[in-house]
This record gives C-alpha cells, structure tokens and sequence, in this order.
C-alpha cells in the first residue's frame, strides 16, 4: 500500500496540473547567548545582600559552574591572622578555588594589610579570619602584548657591512654634507645659524648644488643681521638653483627675523622650536640638534633612510612616511647609534642603495637583505645566472 502511494505520488509530481506543497518548519534555532548575565542572576539570588563580602562557606553552597566565573580575592589584616594562628596553632593556608592547588602567601603589601588572590582552605574561623570579595571576570579576554621588543632580523651586521662600505667617506654628503659646509672658525651662534641655513637648502636639492649656493652665502656674508639687509633678488641669485629656491627665499628672510627677534640672533635649542620656524621639519630639526647644539634627541630621517629602511626592512610595517620611519627606527635601534646613521645611511644610499638602479649585485648585504635578494633573483634571470653581462667582468663569489 505504501509502494502504491508513493508511486502515484510520484506521478502527481510530474503532472502540470499539480504543484507540491512545500512546508517550512516554524521553529527557528535559537542563537547561541552568552551565559554571563543567567549566572549573574543566579550569584545574585543564592548570595546574600551584600553579595560583595561573603564568607567562604557562604560561597561553597554556589553551583561550579557559577564558581568558575568568579574571581576570589581574600582579604586579611595580620591582627585577624595572628588572632587566628594564636588560638588554632596553626598557620592559615591558602588554596585557588578553581585549581584547588594551595598557594603560599607572600606579605607584599604594607604590613597592616594582606590580600592574596585566593581563599583559606581551613572552614573553621573562617568568618573571624577572611573576607572573600567577589568580583565578575569580563566577558573578553585580554590578550597581553608580548614583552619581546621586536628587531629586525639581521640588523647587526647589516649594519656592520654599511659601515665597512662607508669606511672611505667618500660619498658626496661627507664633503658636501650639513657638517661640512658651516664656517667652523665662525663665532659658534653664526655656525648654528650656518648649519641651519645649510639644512634649509639641502631640502629637494643635491649636494653638489647645496655646497655651491653655500660658498656664495658665505662669501657674502651668511649671518643673521647680514641676511635681513640682503634685497630678495639678490638673495635669490646667491642661493638659485636650489630647488625651490623662491620660496626658500622668504623662508629665510622671514626666520632670519624671527632669530633676530625673539632668540637674540641665534637659533632655537628644541625640536619643538625649531619645527617652528618657516620651512623647517622634523629631519631638519634633529639634525640641527646634533650638528649644531651637540645633542642626539632624534634620528633625522630623509628620503635615503626612508628608502634604505623600508628595502632593509628596518620598519614592523612598511612606511611611506620619513616621519614614520623615524619613530619606527627609534623604537628598536639603540640610542648609541642614533648620531651616526643619519651620515651612514645618506652616503650608503648616494653610492650604492641608490634610488634608480641600486647596486645590489655590489652591495654586502645582498644575501640578508629582502629587497637585494629580490633584485638579484631579476638580474640573474636576465643574465643567464650571472650578476652582469657578457661583456662585462664577472664578479668573483666571496
């Protein structure tokens, strides 16, 4: 019979002039709840009113389950536990509820109060001894940041393999650079007022162009008062073709007077009053700070280390930002080495880690460097496995 049934069932489905009727189940699934504000409910039903401060066989008559969501903490002054130890003969011993493993108590707080994060195991005395306090765990757990500082992989002796290619100075910030473009045998408030001169014109400029628009300053006269007298067209004679030259025009007559006016011509002694000034950043600023005031505050970063940086992979995350390159290095690198690797990385960037067709078939750290691994891969794939061309030499592997 029921072969029958469902064969003329079957036959219903395949005519047109029947449609099956399909039926959904009412019933929905419930979804999943946290469970923390039932068991607030019940802890606040089982427990008295001052639910707070409960004795410890107050909170054995709790479920488990309930226990498991609480967090113990016992509070005893040394005169209850003296009193205590005086009359049972015995020292109070402590115990976690959820491990139940016993705990010995360590009197790191003031000597008039104990607490520790358990309760005590011993039931009799137990209302003269403790106070239990009850306190709800949140319903997140906390993930804890690691303690481990983070460093680069391999930072030491990528390190140690720039200083071995800068061993020469030879690069052209050595000769070129903001150190060595002041007046040295000027009186030391015009050799600041120099070097800050020279930083403001090296922005978006070569060195090359920077040293010469600096002898023509110098020979004029590079000091504050002489800079305010000096005619704009004049001035952008002396300093053209640096790059944007117009406007670092106004941006030195304009702080030329606020030197002369509110620092008694001289330069300002912060970073933060340096940032101040028209046309002065971040990487102006630290380097001010250690070539003219002697102090490391900072590491300045321009667009080499920016670039050496990210490709060395000297930053957690990659940057696009000198600034957050900045506060990236000076998170890891050691402070000792922050008045130097201005100078290093500049002149490892102009030689060899260059912005266009860096060298890194040349370079030291091409086997732990991530971008000169990348970059030698391309090379040799073009050049049938070798670092140059056929018409060229071959390198000899150390």
């Amino acid at each position: 019979m029921k072969g029958i049934i469902f064969n003329l069932y079957k036959m219903s489905l395949k005519s047109p002039y029947f449609t099956p009727r399909v039926t959904r189940s009412t019933t929905t699934r419930k979804k999943k709840t946290n469970a923390m504000p039932v068991v607030q409910q019940e802890m606040h039903q089982m427990l008295p009113d001052d639910h707070h401060h409960v004795t410890k066989s107050q909170l054995e008559t709790l479920p488990k389950r309930i226990r498991k969501r609480m967090h113990l903490k016992v509070e005893a002054t040394s005169e209850t536990l003296i009193e205590f130890e005086s009359k049972t003969g015995k020292k109070p011993k402590l115990y976690n509820y959820k491990t139940s493993q016993k705990i010995k108590m360590e009197p790191m707080l003031p000597e008039n109060e104990m607490v520790a994060s358990t309760g005590i195991s011993s039931a009799s005395n137990a209302n003269q001894v403790t106070r239990i306090t009850v306190t709800e765990l949140p319903q997140t757990r906390v993930k804890h940041e690691k303690c481990k500082q983070w460093h680069p992989a391999n930072w030491q002796q990528q390190l140690a393999n720039m200083r071995e290619m800068r061993k020469n100075r030879d690069a052209p910030v050595d000769s070129m650079g903001a150190e060595a473009l002041p007046d040295k045998f000027a009186p030391p408030e015009v050799f600041r007022y120099q070097v800050l001169v020279s930083l403001m014109l090296s922005s978006q400029t070569k060195d090359g162009v920077t040293a010469a628009a600096m002898r023509r300053l110098k020979v004029h006269g590079l000091t504050i008062d002489n800079i305010i007298q000096t005619p704009d067209k004049r001035l952008g004679e002396l300093i053209y073709p640096v790059g944007f030259w117009k406007k670092k025009i106004m941006y030195i007559k304009d702080t030329a007077m606020v030197l002369k006016e509110e620092y008694n011509t001289d330069i300002p002694s912060s970073v933060e009053q340096l940032c101040k000034l028209p046309g002065v950043g971040p990487k102006m600023a630290y380097l001010v700070m250690h070539i003219a005031w002697g102090q490391t505050v900072g590491i300045g970063v321009d667009t080499h280390v920016h670039r050496i940086s990210n490709r060395l992979g000297w930053v957690s995350k990659p940057t696009t930002r000198p600034e957050a390159t900045r506060k990236a290095l000076e998170d890891w690198l050691p402070r000792e080495m922050w008045d130097d690797v201005n100078l290093l990385m500049v002149g490892f960037g102009q030689q060899t880690c260059c912005p266009v067709n860096p060298k890194c078939a040349t370079c030291l750290n091409r086997d732990i460097c991530p971008y000169g691994k990348k970059q030698c891969k391309v090379i040799k794939s073009e050049n049938n496995g070798s670092f140059f061309d056929d018409d060229a030499s071959p390198r000899q592997m150390e």
